[in-house]
């Protein structure tokens, strides 16, 4: 992957990141507001996010802050060397991001957070842009 396409997974990783980053607020009272408005978006809470007011919420929001940060510095730091394993590196990837946004998406909906689904999309979509715009899944 290269030029354009390599910029947008670039900064598609990196957003990854910064989302986790978003998630990971959710553990500190003080600076949880914006995630407190994902929150009340994504599920549609009419409590206005008291959510986080639970310890074991605060905990696991924040900790899935910092799961989706490690996963999306993976993704950043391993583009070479998925490009460098050609069709099969990115092949694996796109298997991975795809059993994510299956469970991701099943969880998201039987849980009462169904826009979180429809983000996961939005972020599914703008991944599979660069990947099939540039050609890596195609063998020469």
């Amino acid at each position: 992957m290269t030029g354009i396409w390599k910029n947008w997974m670039t900064v598609w990783a990196w957003g990854v990141v910064a989302f986790g980053a978003l998630l990971m607020t959710g553990a500190f009272p003080g600076v949880d507001g914006l995630v407190r408005d994902v929150l009340v978006l994504f599920g549609n809470l009419p409590d206005g996010g008291t959510i986080l007011e639970d310890r074991a919420m605060r905990f696991a929001v924040g900790l899935m802050g910092a799961v989706t940060m490690g996963w999306g510095l993976t993704i950043a730091f391993l583009l070479p060397a998925i490009s460098a394993a050609g069709p099969s590196g990115w092949r694996a990837l796109t298997l991975a991001l795809a059993i994510w946004y299956v469970v991701d998406g099943l969880i998201s909906v039987t849980t009462g957070f169904a826009a979180n689904a429809v983000s996961n999309t939005a972020l599914a979509i703008a991944y599979v842009i660069p990947v099939l715009g540039s050609g890596v899944l195609r063998t020469s």
